[in-house]
Order: C-alpha cells, then structure tokens, then sequence
C-alpha cells in the first residue's frame, strides 16, 4: 500500500498528533518546531493537561499540532476518542523517551494500544516513531542505551501490521554549544 507523502503539498492545512508518556518531551518538540530558541521556555513547561493545539505556519501550510498530555490519567480518556482526534489527521508522531528505560515496556503498550485503534479508523496517516532525548554523549550516561534502543525498535516493527508505513527517527532537541569570537 503506496501512500503520498501529504507534507510535501504546499498550501493548505496540516494536523499532526503527539502522543507518548508523560515527560517524554512532546512539549518540548513542540517548541522547538516552532523555533523558540530560549532555555527559559524549556525549563518553565509544565505537564501538559489533557491536550494542548498548536498553531503555526511554515511556508504557506498552515500546522496544527495536538501535543496530549502522556499522564496516566488522561491516557485513557486519549485511547476512548482516538477515532475523533485522528480525524483529518495527516501524520502521527509517538515519542518514547530512550533515557527513561526503566518505563519502555509502559511506553509500549500505549503505542500497541494507540496504534490498534487508530488503524481501526484510518490507514492512510503517516507514522513517525520518535526514539528521543537521544542527547549528544548519551552514551557516558547510561552505557547499554544502544542495546536497549535496538530491542525497542524490533519490537516496534513486530507491533506495526506491514501494510502501514512507518519511519523511526532517534530525536534530540540539543543544539550544539557555538561560541563566536567577538575580541581577539
């Protein structure tokens, strides 16, 4: 089953769906897609309750991204209208949090959950799989995260039926640290 790429169209509008656990960094994607360059934004987020739309404009496409709230609570009350909020949806991204290994089987079951029913509505959506805070020197920090990461990405393509196409994408938010001489 071929599918267009509905991102490369100019004009129009555009809905693209965040869901992952809580602390995942959805928000933080969010900001960072919108260019907001200032650390402040960064460290004042605060839990994202229920779901939160965000406009913005690239080019002449018009983006509305729903960023949902990963808590516990809100969760199911996500799974329960996920056939209203994939409506008119052009492209899904689940972000797991590679760092937060210890909740990777949680992380998991709510993508097999989420997945299941939206293509009980919709196969035509494009699917992205964030592997994120995939942070430079992540390695020094938690030593095994490669062999962890691997294990995550076989299962993800075990749960994905294969008539649905999918890419997987290891995210950072973090920039290089640049410095510019201004005396010499």
């Amino acid at each position: 089953m071929m599918r267009s790429n509905k991102f490369q169209n100019n004009g129009g509008l555009r809905k693209i769906i965040l869901l992952g656990l809580d602390n995942a960094g959805k928000s933080s994607i969010v900001l960072t897609l919108k260019g907001d360059r200032s650390l402040l934004s960064y460290y004042s987020l605060n839990p994202t309750k229920d779901h939160k739309i965000t406009n913005m404009e690239i080019g002449k496409t018009q983006i509305n991204i729903w960023d949902f709230g990963g808590q516990e609570t809100y969760r199911d009350d996500h799974l329960k209208k996920m056939d209203e909020y994939v409506e008119g949806a052009n492209k899904i991204i689940y972000v797991i949090d590679v760092q937060d290994y210890q909740r990777y089987d949680r992380a998991l079951a709510y993508f097999q959950r989420a997945l299941e029913l939206i293509i009980d509505h919709r196969t035509d959506i494009d699917f992205s799989i964030f592997l994120h805070k995939y942070d430079p020197n992540i390695n020094h920090q938690i030593p095994t995260i490669d062999e962890k990461v691997e294990s995550v990405i076989k299962k993800i393509k075990e749960m994905i039926p294969s008539d649905i196409q999918y890419r997987i994408f290891k995210t950072t938010i973090h920039t290089t640290f640049e410095k510019i001489p201004v005396f010499l």
